[in-house]
């Protein structure tokens, strides 16, 4: 799942949630080389715990949400939040989609808190995982309901997919399989619709 950030400055004012991502990062990938960790990578996720994470009503998340070095958070509908904020941030994580899988992570998400008929995950960006072919805007990679990713760069069903999101000020960019297919500028966005 959320293998490792950098925060691109100090944090302020980010969170990150996960809605039921359908599998994580393999255990391998749970920790930081010499290298990221000098270039100021956290690790978010030690491939064993839930530390640090929190589900949508600020509780700690049960440790049955680590599966074979992967953080799952089935059921449906569950939200993973990871405790501290950032502002500007890379992130990246490995995943694999399962059938009929409809996933995200969500940033940019303020406040952490649900509102009336609406759940946390309307309070921000959701940057979509799902299990298409597709490029639209509910497509692997697309802002949902906002951007469509350039194209479809998901490996098939059951491999294991990289992604980085990268937020800095106003720009938003997301990387899968180390192929750009979304950027945008949300300063252009200035009206609500």
């Amino acid at each position: 799942m959320i293998r490792r950030i950098l925060s691109l400055r100090r944090p302020l004012a980010l969170s990150l949630l996960l809605l039921g991502l359908c599998s994580a990062t393999h255990a391998a990938d749970n920790e930081l080389t010499p290298a990221e960790k000098d270039a100021g990578w956290t690790l978010l996720f030690d491939g064993k715990t839930t530390d640090g994470w929190l589900d949508s009503r600020e509780q700690p998340v049960a440790a049955t949400h680590v599966n074979d070095g992967t953080l799952n958070p089935h059921p449906c509908n569950y939200m993973l939040i990871h405790k501290e904020v950032y502002d500007n941030f890379k992130l990246s994580l490995d995943f694999k989609v399962s059938p009929k899988c409809n996933s995200g992570v969500f940033i940019r998400t303020f406040p952490l808190k649900p509102r009336e008929g609406k759940d946390v995950g309307f309070n921000g960006i959701e940057v979509a995982i799902d299990d298409t072919t597709t490029a639209g805007f509910h497509d692997t990679g697309a802002l949902y309901d906002l951007v469509q990713p350039s194209k479809n760069a998901m490996k098939p069903q059951g491999e294991w997919n990289h992604m980085q999101i990268t937020c800095d000020r106003s720009m938003i960019s997301v990387e899968v399989n180390n192929i750009e297919v979304t950027s945008t500028d949300l300063d252009q966005w200035t009206t609500v619709n």
